[in-house]
């Protein structure tokens, strides 16, 4: 464990928040805390919206999640859904209906904006149903995983007939309903709720009332706003509307305010020696969600010294990415400095509050071990992932590392959108939130360090040809050099992944003025170097793989090693002349570690299915060959550990060039949550070895990969062939995980751990890691003087 506590954490919290609290009372200055938003009610268990106080903008409020974000603004006092199509919701996240034995009212007034597509008798406009939806929930009923559950309870008005699910009441007398009042009460009766649906005309004079007694477990979980009941619905059919004062009241919510989420939704920070006049430079970014233009635009960072809050100034937010970042340069590493987030809400009555975001800066840590957390690809079957995410917090690591694939195109549902870029970003945006949702509580006590990869793009692999638009983008987007999303939408991705990372070591844009994040962070006496891995790849359309798909090698007689050419890039000109650089840089550091997308050779037999054999796959960082052997006899005089994700099959390996277990060490983590999956087993395949370790362990020990590189295998965490249907027990079978590395620059040492999903990592469970860890090796066995055998 840390020697930075968790507990240590909560107490300068605490002391952070009394501070803010007694500043409650006076205006906001530099040296005073936010205030947090006054509710209309005092009541916990009430809730009333406060469109009619927001401007007009496309995020709705702390208090809500919306599916999908892009389809739902804020306009003219009231929210409207903007898309037609089924399902369009929005999910109060502070009130989980759980307690089923006692009451509940909501209520909420609609007014249709648009009409749906006509009868096919041609006889009158179809209201496809709007209302409420109650009893949202995934098989974990808790609040986030239920807010992308598919099914619930629709009660409201369709087809101007008030219905409770698949029921329906009275017709009422209106085929467009404009400021109708739809109240809903339950009160339990034995073992089911007796559901009373009201609706009220403008003038509260009731048009109608259904009355149906449901099981109580019908109603638990999430309660939503709904626009089009039927999931089913076409994008272009379906009536849209708006919605305006919605109420939540009675004993049967379990309230949570600190589930709201936003303004400030997350941060995350870097904290680096700059080995200059700067000294340690702090970097941080503050994640806000889509504003609008009449909001406020700027946000104010805080620390506290002694008894006194500090601000270090504003940051703007900037208008594409909605992040605001600070940078401070010869910050004071040397103790733990509690710091907010201050964000400035305004209204259109002119009235202003103020919100905070809390956390901690770690001290740099000296004279002891540092210890990383490292983690990549989360598919959305596991969200939140809260295994994953508990783990880290019970492990207080001194840094957290992301690898990429934050999200992937098909998260949250409701499809993708590639262009226009505006629209890219909010629809990227919303499936990056989802990461930070998950998250945010371990980055807000620790430096991250965040890399975008291939589906972070909108891309099932990226071959980036240093920022080229990609060719013919109408057949897809895996197998083709270059970015299929506009310059804009990338740059988005990259700074809310990256913007808080230290300064880049060459900050010139790529092609089409891309930006680029590569360079290193010193910090605890180890050097990271930050690549990215992808970006100036060459593509497959380099080669010919006598395949369908131009980067995957089914062929096992085909000769790989024709694939290579000196020409071809991996990592690209600028990137090795970083590489080379920083493995001679010594200042600061005893220690150093590489962080990359990926591992630099192809372990993986079988792709996608069980029996799905493949020789060789390009997206790895195997190919090309002459590049991937430039890129080891680069890092190999620096002795750096390789720690690498996206393969979602964790290998801990050593590299071999001119001869066997001659480089670096690899260790690639497991994915958060395993989606596509993929095996190592090379001896059912017939693939010759030598030298298996002293552990005796199948496929293990020198092989060459399907590009002919030298590869030592040491410990590989195959999954099982997924089944359930808990999404938990799911990833946990799929070999979902994360890794830990303990580094210690006084022994020269690196402790790996290989961590499963479903564990309590601080138990002292032997069966809490993959076979094979943990593992420890040493500083000179990244550069051949081998120990571990």
């Amino acid at each position: 464990m840390s020697e930075y506590s968790r507990r240590e954490s909560l107490k300068l919290l605490g002391a952070l928040s009394t501070a803010s609290a007694c500043a409650q009372a006076e205006e906001p200055d530099e040296d005073a805390g936010g205030v947090p938003e006054s509710p209309l009610s005092q009541d916990p268990t009430q809730h009333r919206s406060q469109w009619h106080r927001m401007h007009d903008r496309t995020w709705i409020g702390r208090d809500y999640w919306a599916n999908p974000m892009e389809g739902w603004q804020v306009r003219d006092g009231a929210i409207e859904c903007l898309q037609r199509g089924g399902n369009r919701n929005v999910h109060l996240i502070t009130h989980h209906l759980r307690h089923t034995d006692q009451s509940f009212e909501m209520s909420v007034t609609i007014s249709r904006i648009e009409p749906s597509e006509t009868k096919p008798s041609g006889d009158g406009a179809v209201d496809d149903g709007v209302g409420f939806l109650i009893g949202v929930k995934s098989e974990l009923d808790e609040t986030k995983s239920n807010a992308f559950a598919r099914k619930g309870l629709t009660v409201g008005l369709r087809d101007s007939q008030l219905w409770i699910g698949g029921r329906p009441g009275p017709q009422l007398p209106t085929l467009d309903p404009q400021g109708i009042r739809l109240q809903l009460t339950g009160e339990p009766r034995q073992d089911d709720v007796q559901l009373t649906l009201r609706a009220l005309d403008s003038g509260g004079v009731e048009l109608g009332r259904l009355l149906h007694a449901v099981p109580q477990n019908a109603v638990r979980g999430n309660v939503a706003l709904v626009n089009c009941f039927d999931a089913g619905t076409n994008r272009n059919a379906g009536a849209r509307h708006r919605f305006d004062d919605w109420r939540v009241s009675g004993d049967a919510f379990d309230v949570r305010s600190e589930h709201a989420f936003g303004p400030i939704l997350w941060s995350m920070y870097s904290l680096s020696d700059s080995r200059s006049d700067e000294g340690f430079v702090l970097k941080l970014s503050a994640l806000l969600p889509p504003m609008g233009s009449d909001d406020h635009h700027q946000v104010q960072l805080q620390v506290r010294r002694g008894e006194r809050w500090v601000s270090h100034g504003e940051a703007s937010i900037d208008l594409d990415a909605w992040t605001a970042t600070f940078r401070i340069a010869n910050w004071d590493a040397t103790e733990d400095v509690p710091f907010q987030l201050v964000y400035k809400q305004t209204y259109r009555e002119g009235a202003d509050t103020y919100h905070d975001w809390t956390g901690v800066i770690k001290a740099n840590p000296v004279n002891r071990p540092v210890q990383l957390a490292a983690l990549t690809c989360q598919k959305d079957y596991g969200f939140p992932y809260a295994p994953v995410a508990e783990n880290i917090r019970r492990l207080d690591p001194d840094l957290i590392y992301f690898s990429g694939d934050q999200l992937y195109e098909s998260h949250g549902g409701y499809g993708l959108i590639r262009e226009p870029a505006d629209a890219a970003i909010i629809n990227y945006l919303r499936k990056f939130y989802m990461f930070g949702w998950a998250f945010r509580e371990p980055m807000r006590f620790a430096p991250t360090l965040c890399i975008p990869d291939d589906h972070d793009v909108f891309q099932g692999n990226i071959w980036g040809e240093g920022g080229a638009a990609m060719k013919a983008t109408d057949q897809g987007a895996s197998s083709k050099g270059g970015y299929r999303e506009p310059v804009r939408m990338v740059n988005v991705v990259h700074r809310t992944c990256a913007g808080h990372h230290p300064d880049p070591f060459d900050p010139n844009p790529a092609s089409r003025g891309m930006s680029v994040y590569y360079g290193d962070m010193v910090y605890g006496g180890v050097s990271f170097a930050i690549l990215g891995d992808r970006q100036f790849k060459s593509g497959p359309e380099h080669v010919d793989t006598g395949s369908g798909r131009a980067d995957h090698v089914r062929d096992p007689t085909l000769d790989t090693e024709r694939l290579d050419s000196p020409e071809l890039s991996l990592l690209g000109e600028r990137q090795e002349d970083f590489l080379r650089q920083w493995s001679r840089d010594w200042r600061g550091a005893r220690l150093k570690v590489l962080l990359s997308q990926t591992v630099f050779a192809g372990v993986a037999t079988h792709h996608g299915s069980f029996d799905g054999y493949l020789k060789a796959d390009l997206d790895s960082g195997g190919w090309p060959q002459s590049a991937r052997n430039r890129a080891i006899d680069f890092i190999r005089e620096s002795g750096a550990l390789h720690v690498n994700g996206d393969q979602h099959l964790t290998s801990l390996t050593q590299y071999g060039v001119a001869d066997q277990r001659d480089s670096n060490w690899s260790f690639c983590v497991p994915a958060i949550a395993a989606g596509y999956p993929r095996w190592w087993r090379p001896d059912e395949v017939g693939m010759p070895h030598r030298n298996r370790p002293e552990h005796g362990m199948p496929n293990t020990g020198e092989y060459r990969d399907g590009f002919n590189n030298r590869i030592y295998v040491y410990a590989v965490g195959n999954p099982e062939v997924g089944k359930s249907k808990n999404r938990y027990e799911l990833a946990h079978e799929k070999g979902s995980g994360f890794g830990y590395i303990i580094m210690d620059p006084a022994t020269q040492t690196y402790e790996i751990h290989s961590y499963r999903f479903a564990i309590d990592a601080t138990d002292g469970d032997s069966g809490n890691e993959f076979p094979g860890w943990p593992v420890i090796i040493h500083a000179d066995e990244n550069r051949g003087r081998n120990r571990l055998g």
